[in-house]
């Protein structure tokens, strides 16, 4: 029996501890809040409203994941929503996702695109399996050494490049331009309507500091299409209880095969002896001997922070350095005495269980890119808000409701000589009622009905959630920092560069996202070390 410290009590942490311990190592879990969770946590913001903190909608949590710790016997409970997407447009029409709507709604703006539709989710369906056979494999790591050690990386890439082989070309063809291309390359090749554009190209953008001009947004968009509730298949969902609903699940998942949780314990660093992991310092001194780390923190502060005397490859250190961060997020929570009325749909329905998104064109998310690069944040933000309490009564008082907004795009740091200062302290509540302004626009009197807000500029995501430069991915899900490159080139195989030390964050293969998968496939790879004896 192995003694494993994981090290951050995130969602991907708890996976990767309940995997370990499952398989009957003594596993320790060192979170630094008082709570497990990392970003999936709930909380009240607000005298009786209580909402997801950071992360706020369920799809990519991988239903392995959910099957092998059991999360529905240990409490976690999802509901779909009864619609979609809903997107407000400025000329007071809306259009509407959805079993059923979708085709219709499309075709008040373009009846060519209604018609492209069903073709052009086949060719995202199909490119998304790809990508969800890759989620729970190891990628293949380049390898230094002799041959002997490059045979099962060389065995990987064959089996992968088989399997792309399988697919026919015109297949093969749309899975390399979704990988490499911009979303508003692809989408312009397939529709004409800005709306039925703007409908796809959110998901190019969401959570990444970009514009859909960008080359590398069609996989982003691609990353958010691979997820499913319930058994079905590109459904977005909310979990009873918020998004603290699935890491208290994990929490206890955890607890019943011996996992030991210690929460409030800050990791000051970690040592080693002779190029090998040895032991867990906490911040008030205790030390926690163990025969190996999986880190579930941002490789920058692994590096920089807990191994910064560690005898680490000069490379490594210098390339995780440069590691780029920052998702342009800026995220808040308000609570509301009433449900919000907009101009394309004033009456309550189904569109207020949606993800209300506005964004109504590709040209519109690209200026909101280029003004927050150039002022510091858009003033014609990208905003998606969800009003989880239509589906959850448990989050707010009856008759009131709890409302999150994502929003985009906002410079992860101000420049030194930024007007007015350049901490995110000096402009956070004047950016806060922009976002509240933006939505009122299109639903007059909902700055009226906020009661209470709580307000995350990137600077409070880093400092509260220990997200470098509020990126809520662990890094840019960018070409040269996905599958074998992340994070480093030799090190895409969640271990690291010292023997014990291993990577289960979402800064491993395949990024961000409430999934779950970094933590389960870095927990089978240590399991196989250990069998190996290799630990």
């Amino acid at each position: 029996m192995k003694h494993a410290v994981v090290i951050g009590g995130g969602h991907n942490g708890l996976v990767c501890a309940y995997y370990l311990a499952a398989a009957g190592h003594k596993v320790t879990v060192l979170e630094k809040r008082d709570v497990v969770g990392g970003a999936a946590v709930t909380e009240e913001f607000h005298p009786g409203f209580r909402n997801s903190v950071a992360s706020y909608t369920v799809s990519l949590l991988n239903p392995k994941i959910i099957g092998d710790l059991d999360l529905a016997r240990h409490g976690l409970s999802i509901v779909e929503r009864r619609m979609g997407n809903f997107f407000p447009l400025p000329d007071g029409r809306a259009l509407e996702t959805g079993p059923g709507l979708t085709n219709a709604s499309v075709a008040q703006f373009s009846k060519r695109d209604a018609e492209t539709l069903d073709a052009f989710d086949a060719m995202l369906a199909q490119a998304a399996d790809v990508l969800r056979d890759l989620l729970l494999r190891t990628p293949p790591n380049v390898t230094e050494g002799n041959w002997i050690s490059a045979v099962p990386e060389l065995l990987k890439a064959a089996s992968l490049g088989k399997q792309f082989a399988s697919l026919p070309m015109d297949a093969r063809r749309d899975v390399l331009d979704l990988f490499t291309c911009s979303a508003a390359e692809i989408l312009d090749r397939w529709f004409k309507s800005d709306p039925v554009k703007a409908l796809y190209g959110f998901d190019g953008v969401v959570g990444s500091w970009l514009s859909p001009e960008t080359p590398g947004t069609a996989y982003v968009l691609l990353h958010h299409h691979f997820g499913e509730v319930n058994g079905k298949r590109g459904v977005w969902g909310h979990a009873i209880g918020g998004m603290g609903a699935i890491t208290q699940a994990m929490r206890r998942a955890c607890e019943d095969k011996g996992v030991t949780i210690k929460t409030g314990a800050p990791v000051a660093r970690i040592e080693t002896r002779d190029q090998t992991i040895s032991a867990v310092v906490t911040e008030d001194g205790a030390r926690i001997e163990a025969d190996l780390v999986a880190s579930n923190i941002h490789p920058q502060l692994l590096v920089g922070d807990l191994l910064s005397e560690a005898p680490l490859p000069e490379d490594f250190r210098r390339r995780i350095g440069h590691w780029q961060s920052g998702s342009g997020t800026f995220r808040m929570n308000v609570a509301l005495d009433a449900l919000p009325s907009f101009n394309a749909r004033p009456e309550p329905g189904d569109h207020l269980t949606a993800g209300i998104i506005i964004a109504p064109s590709l040209a519109y998310m690209d200026r909101a890119y280029t003004d927050s690069r150039a002022h510091g944040w858009s003033r014609q933000p990208v905003i998606e808000m969800l009003i989880p309490s239509t589906l959850d009564q448990t989050l707010a008082p009856e008759g009131s409701h709890v409302a999150s907004l994502f929003c985009q795009h906002v410079a992860p740091e101000l420049p030194a000589d930024f007007p007015g200062g350049a901490s995110w302290d000096d402009h956070r509540e004047a950016v806060a009622d922009l976002m509240i302004a933006t939505v009122d626009r299109h639903a007059p009197g909902f700055a009226k009905s906020v009661i209470g807000r709580q307000v995350l500029s990137p600077l409070d995501l880093e400092r509260k959630l220990s997200l470098v430069g509020g990126d809520i991915f662990h890094g840019k899900l960018s070409l040269n920092q996905l599958f074998s490159a992340r994070p480093v080139l030799g090190y895409g195989d969640y271990r690291g560069p010292l023997k014990g030390l291993y990577m289960c964050g979402s800064a491993t293969h395949p990024g961000g996202g409430v999934t779950g998968v970094p933590g389960h496939n870095a927990a089978r790879e240590i399991l196989a070390d250990i069998r190996r004896k290799r630990v």
